[in-house]
């Protein structure tokens, strides 16, 4: 089974979110999209200072069998993307919930959350996929 780390918010689109006391969001793909893209050769992210939508495409990932959209969880400004991504893309395989982050927002909405999934319910979307 894939790892699910409990403290995040989860989309169908197998994305994730954590959030800082901040109110910036961490955004990324979970172990399971990384699993079913294969080794990941290439990340695109939005740019700093545009908005993203929640459930709306905000990136690519690239593998060396096929090419997923990147959706964001949440709606905000994007206020950080992982540069190392352009240079080590398999960070993504290596720890999707640690150093193969994609991008950080700064929530509009807190609200927001609560239409995503918990570990419970993103562990039975990824059970019924299967």
């Amino acid at each position: 089974m894939s790892d699910i780390p409990a403290d995040l918010k989860y989309i169908e689109t197998h994305q994730w979110v954590r959030v800082s006391d901040d109110g910036t969001a961490t955004v990324g793909i979970t172990d399971f999209a990384q699993e079913q893209l294969g080794d990941v050769v290439y990340i695109g992210v939005p740019d700093l200072g545009v908005t993203v939508n929640g459930g709306e495409e905000a990136g690519v990932a690239e593998s060396v069998k096929s090419a997923s959209d990147v959706f964001s969880p949440v709606t905000g400004e994007v206020v950080a993307v992982n540069e190392a991504l352009e240079d080590e893309p398999e960070k993504v395989n290596e720890d999707p919930y640690g150093d193969g982050w994609l991008f950080k927002v700064k929530l509009v909405d807190q609200g927001e959350l609560d239409g995503l999934m918990d570990a419970t319910a993103y562990t039975e979307h990824v059970a019924a996929e299967g």
